[in-house]
């Protein structure tokens, strides 16, 4: 018996830090560019996007299009940006177990 009690509180314990580290993720943020800065994207540890800038010579109304496919690039960089900080932020907590789908 002692033996699943001394488990649980430990899940317990992964639990709490598992939330503590979502929660830091969530004050975390990357940087995501494109097109040499023309367009950044600011992205959050849980992948929400939190400001998106882009520089006036950036704009051409006769070409939509390359400013779409900027945003587009900004956007996935950081994307991609978010999810290795998640992914190594949270395998610190999660390395040492081999926990499937973490």
């Amino acid at each position: 018996m002692g033996m699943n009690r001394n488990m649980m509180r430990q899940m317990q314990q992964l639990q709490s830090k598992l939330e503590k580290a979502q929660n830091e993720l969530g004050e975390m943020t990357v940087e995501g560019t494109a097109g040499g800065g023309a367009v950044t994207v600011v992205m959050d540890g849980h992948q929400t996007i939190r400001s998106v800038s882009i520089a006036p010579e950036a704009v051409d109304p006769e070409d939509v299009e390359t400013l779409e496919d900027l945003v587009l690039g900004a956007v996935t960089d950081a994307n991609n940006k978010a999810k290795d900080l998640a992914s190594s932020h949270l395998g610190k907590l999660t390395g040492g177990l081999g926990l499937p789908g973490m």
